[in-house]
């Protein structure tokens, strides 16, 4: 399960991938619209901008904006950075790979072997899922939902 600061940067994140190109949004606004407490946006966004994916501009016309274009920044990298590791279990991660002090044999550990596939497959979803593509998914159920409210 991801945490509540993960699902409000990625709320943050589409909110402004949704204004890619339309100058900074401010922190204030975000927060409204998103329903998100303030302090702990900033927080998130600082965090965020640190990693590289966020740009800020202060003063006048300041506010946030993605560092790098949509479709260049997958929801696995945002989970990652604000919850750490995709992976259930230390002994199947990439990234912060650790032992398990219990196993005797990583090779034959039943456990191990589930997670392993339950983590590639989180990490083939998460890793190829872009913000563009949520932007894309979103419109496409939109329209759906419009359509079926029609007939």
């Amino acid at each position: 399960m991801i945490s509540k600061k993960t699902k409000y940067g990625l709320k943050a994140l589409f909110y402004l991938a949704k204004h890619y190109g339309c100058g900074p949004v401010l922190i204030m606004d975000l927060a409204e619209t998103e329903h998100i407490p303030k302090k702990f946006l900033e927080l998130i966004l600082l965090n965020l901008k640190n990693k590289g994916l966020l740009q800020s501009k202060k003063g006048k016309g300041g506010g946030y904006i993605l560092g790098k274009p949509p479709d260049k920044i997958t929801m696995g990298e945002v989970i990652r950075i604000l919850d750490g590791p995709l992976a259930p279990v230390s002994c199947v991660s990439q990234t912060a790979y650790r032992k398990c002090e219990e196993c005797r044999d990583e090779k034959t550990c039943g456990i191990r072997l589930v997670m392993q596939e339950v983590r590639d497959a989180m990490a083939n979803i998460l890793d190829k899922t872009s913000l563009a593509d949520l932007l894309e998914r979103v419109k496409h159920a939109s329209e759906k939902s419009a359509f079926d409210y029609i007939i």
